[in-house]
Order: C-alpha cells, then sequence, then structure tokens
C-alpha cells in the first residue's frame, strides 16, 4: 500500500488573502517561500478526527484546525501576543506529549501551538 509522506499544503479560503498570508509570514514564519513554501523542521505530525460537536477548534463552523509544532511555546505566545494576534490565556500540557496554545488568526481560523514533550 502507498502512504502518504507529508503534509503537503493547508490551504484556507479568506476575504482578504494576501493580509491572511502575510500575517501567517509575519506571525508564525509561515509560508515565507515563493508561492507559499514553507520548509518545516522534521518532526512529528498528528493525524486526528474529532466529532461534529467538539468545542476543541472553538467555532463549530471551522472543519479543520491547523497545529503548528514550535520549539518555545512560551517564547511564541509573547511574540504573537507582541504583535497584537488573539491568543488565547489558556495553555494546557499533556503528559508525554506536549503543552499546547491557540492562536486566532485574523480571519478567524483557530490555530494550535504545539511543543512537543
Amino acid at each position: 500500500m502507498e502512504r502518504a509522506l507529508g503534509i503537503g499544503g493547508y490551504f484556507l479560503r479568506a476575504a482578504d488573502p494576501e493580509a491572511l498570508s502575510a500575517w501567517y509570514r509575519e506571525c508564525l514564519g509561515v509560508g515565507d517561500g515563493e508561492h507559499g513554501l514553507w520548509f518545516p523542521d522534521a518532526g512529528p505530525s498528528v493525524f486526528a478526527t474529532f466529532g461534529r460537536d467538539t468545542d476543541y477548534f472553538g467555532d463549530r463552523a471551522q472543519q479543520a484546525m491547523l497545529n503548528i509544532r514550535v520549539r518555545d511555546l512560551d517564547a511564541m505566545i509573547a511574540q504573537l501576543r507582541a504583535a497584537g494576534a488573539d491568543v488565547a490565556d489558556e495553555v494546557e500540557e499533556m503528559d508525554g506529549v506536549g503543552r499546547f496554545g491557540w492562536v486566532t488568526d485574523p480571519e478567524g481560523n483557530r490555530v494550535e501551538l504545539w511543543q512537543p514533550a
């Protein structure tokens, strides 16, 4: 059986695609190459499904949530707050998995930030 090699892209609808792309580039360092190309560091990725009634993604109209691995969650949260981003107050920790925080992009999409254990 052929298997996927990794995530090839993540695509978002946006009222203002250029502004949203700029936010991801400037606040998270994502998609700063030509055509939004990004070379993330090697590391774990999670593919998981959630029930339709989950509140984990924030707004129930949001069908998917991007999870971005970060080296230092506290530093990333501070950087996002300094840039005026909408960062959730809570940080969660899962033993053996890591720490999690959340930011909402300018178009209302909740993004999870993950510092692996």
